[in-house]
């Protein structure tokens, strides 16, 4: 194989793997600002306190249980902060798009305080319970995180493809995200498809903070700043769009890969700045508008 698909398709494959998770948590974001138009910036925080949550519990810090019934806990522990957030919050939503978003960044300060408060500052390490084996197809490296990362990404767009689509719950969201006002006037209840979206939005940054933290390392920082990436990808997707998030992150990743190996990785932060600043001027819809369309 020449050498220039020897670096290519490797670099594609990663990219793709790691849009996964930048896709799985710009979902999350989407969801929140589709349903009550409120940029989300307490997301990775709140995703970080779940994965302390699990790190705590799976590995004896706290208590010492099961990988899955820590996982089952730090989800109860998220959608109750989350709840609670979307409390303090709901009040100004249908006030002020702008008071609610800087609302969350406060929020977001204070779930980082209480990782620390709680965790402390220490850099850990939290895997996946999964079978470790890899093989080649070619020039590409599988691995089994990355099946598990596929897998889960797949099960994950299915199933909010099919509550969206086919329940009255999906329904619910679709109209308000269309239209919540006229929603309003029929007697939808709005602050119910709210609290829907905060849910689905913190179980979506919990999913993803677990499968990227296994890659790196879990501290106060890392998960927000993971989010940065799934931001990127929200606003390449438009930031209205579930299929847009989803295919956004996958771009990005792609992106990212080639920009570290062919430039340098210590930019990153300041070229997905770079993006999101040159896609909000010149494609304020976002750069898969056409492509996919405004369908939810």
């Amino acid at each position: 194989m020449p050498g220039f698909f020897r670096d290519i398709l490797p670099l594609l494959w990663s990219g793709i793997i790691s849009g996964c998770l930048y896709g799985v948590g710009a979902l999350g974001l989407v969801m929140v600002f589709k349903s009550s138009r409120v940029v989300n910036f307490s997301h990775g925080n709140l995703a970080c306190l779940g994965a302390f949550v699990v790190y705590g519990f799976s590995s004896g810090s706290l208590l010492s249980l099961s990988w899955g019934s820590a996982v089952a806990l730090a989800l109860g522990i998220a959608c109750a902060v989350a709840v609670m957030s979307y409390v303090l919050i709901a009040p100004i939503v249908f006030r002020s798009d702008l008071a609610s978003t800087i609302a969350t960044l406060g929020i977001g300060l204070i779930l980082q305080g209480a990782v620390q408060l709680v965790f402390g500052a220490d850099i850990v390490n939290l895997d996946l319970p999964v079978p470790r084996f890899n093989f080649s197809l070619g020039a590409i490296r599988v691995s089994s995180y990355d099946l598990t990362v596929l897998a889960v990404t797949l099960a994950i767009v299915g199933g909010l493809f099919a509550i969206i689509e086919r329940t009255k719950l999906g329904v619910a969201f679709r109209a308000v995200s269309t239209n919540p006002f006229a929603c309003e006037v029929c007697g939808l209840n709005l602050r119910s498809v709210h609290l829907f979206s905060w849910l689905a939005g913190a179980v979506l940054g919990l999913v993803a903070a677990l499968l990227i933290v296994p890659t790196t390392f879990l501290s106060s920082t890392t998960v927000p700043s993971f989010m940065l990436q799934a931001f990127t990808a929200a606003v390449v997707g438009g930031f209205s769009s579930l299929p847009g998030a989803a295919v956004g992150g996958i771009l990005v990743g792609i992106i990212m890969n080639f920009f570290s190996f062919y430039v340098s990785p210590e930019f990153m932060n300041t070229f997905l700045l770079g993006v999101i600043l040159l896609t909000l001027n010149f494609f304020p819809n976002g750069l898969l508008e056409r492509a996919i369309g405004g369908r939810v």
